[in-house]
């Protein structure tokens, strides 16, 4: 990527080219409504401290809200038709979806039952979640143990692991080959009109003052930084997740769904491998920098835990681990979309607290929607938008992990 903006103005902005940025960028190129110019500017076009490159691609349906459930479902179909909606190119890959499902296990009757109201919600979407006794569980698969598990839902249907990187990779380029330019540099403050009611331009770390009839925020883990350009302050704040790949001694002769632990690990397939991610037990904001691993956190909380679920994981070998950011939202650890009240022109696409891949799809189609004709035309998006912050009214998901 270049540097230097082609051009000195453009009708949209965009603050950062990872998973959402580019995904926005491609469906404005992609909105048959929309014929304007667009800038992304990416500080690190190798996105090597991107979420977007420590994702582990998880896709569910597993959602308690309505709203959350859909946004899944339209993933799941573009990914599952990923070469057509992209226009049938045939240098597209196809993505399959590799459908093992999440595996939420209750072990208090409290839990199982907001898992059973969940189920029903997920079943009326069309989900094909199942509520399922810890008999039943067993029964499907023998290896957990469920000694103290009274229930759990799951679903083998558009539900556990897609490859995301191609996804991105193939918006950037097709949203290039359209014409969406993308830059490496850095924006480093912005100016408003005298009203304070729009963002007139950005300032470049290289010096270049780009006018912008559009900014999006889409800068991950620093969106408040590059909110508080435009006076505008969002609760998202980069925390650790760690994610870890084992190999095990014994394994098994089937699919590991995507389980959750009622302690908050979670493990999976991976392959001929297996993955397993967790918090840690502290869980403060980091330096945006800060990508060092807990080596203790291994060994002293996810191992242990991982063999008394499942007995077959005392003998296990870690071959691999990372520490990555999650953009979370401390305000209700969901999705902040949408424009600001005051500030009209300035978009969100922002605080995604680990769905960020799954629900990048709907986002970016939405988002695009927004700009071109500042209505949502598919999925009403308008729950995740900031005024909920400014109101104090938190969008409950009680699936959150």
């Amino acid at each position: 990527m270049t540097q230097t903006p082609v051009k000195e103005t453009y009708d949209v902005v965009i603050v950062g080219g990872a998973m959402l940025g580019s995904s926005v960028a491609w469906f404005l190129s992609d909105n048959p409504d929309f014929n304007g110019s667009v800038l992304v500017v990416e500080r690190d076009p190798t996105y090597e401290f991107t979420s977007t490159s420590h994702t582990n691609s998880c896709m569910r349906q597993q959602f308690s809200r309505e709203i959350n459930v859909r946004i899944s479902q339209f993933a799941a179909d573009f990914v599952k038709n990923f070469r057509s909606y992209m226009g049938g190119d045939e240098r597209v890959p196809n993505i399959p979806i590799q459908s093992y499902g999440y595996m939420y296990l209750a072990d208090n009757a409290e839990f199982a039952a907001t898992l059973r109201e969940s189920q029903q919600l997920q079943a009326a979407c069309g989900a094909g979640t199942k509520h399922m006794t810890r008999d039943e569980i067993a029964a499907a698969y023998p290896f957990y143990n469920l000694d103290d598990i009274i229930a759990g839902n799951h679903n083998l249907i558009d539900e556990g692991y897609f490859d995301g990187n191609t996804l991105f990779d193939w918006w950037k380029r097709s949203a290039r080959e359209r014409g969406v330019e993308y830059v490496t540099n850095e924006v480093v403050a912005m100016t408003k009109n005298a009203t304070g009611t729009r963002v007139e331009s950005v300032t470049l770390k290289s010096g270049e003052v780009i006018a912008c009839g559009t900014i999006v925020n889409a800068s991950g883990p620093r969106a408040v930084l590059t909110s508080r350009m435009a006076g505008i302050e969002i609760p998202v704040e980069p925390r650790k997740r760690y994610t870890y790949i084992f190999e095990a001694e014994k394994p098994f002769d089937r699919d590991l769904p995507l389980t959750i632990d009622p302690s908050g690990v979670h493990m999976r397939t991976d392959g001929t491998y297996y993955l397993a991610g967790s918090p840690p037990d502290d869980d403060p904001a980091v330096d945006y920098n800060d990508f060092t691993q807990d080596h203790s956190l291994w060994e002293n909380k996810v191992w242990p835990i991982l063999a008394n679920r499942i007995p077959q994981f005392e003998a296990i070998k870690l071959r691999n681990s990372w520490a990555g950011h999650y953009a979370y939202n401390t305000f209700d650890q969901n999705a902040i979309v949408g424009p600001h009240a005051e500030v009209s022109n300035f978009l969100f696409v922002n605080g995604f607290s680990g769905h960020g891949f799954q629900q990048s799809p709907a986002m970016g189609r939405g988002t695009a929607e927004w700009i071109a004709h500042g209505e949502y035309r598919t999925l009403d998006l308008t729950p995740f938008h900031f005024d909920r912050i400014v109101n104090g009214t938190k969008f409950v998901e009680k699936a959150v992990i």
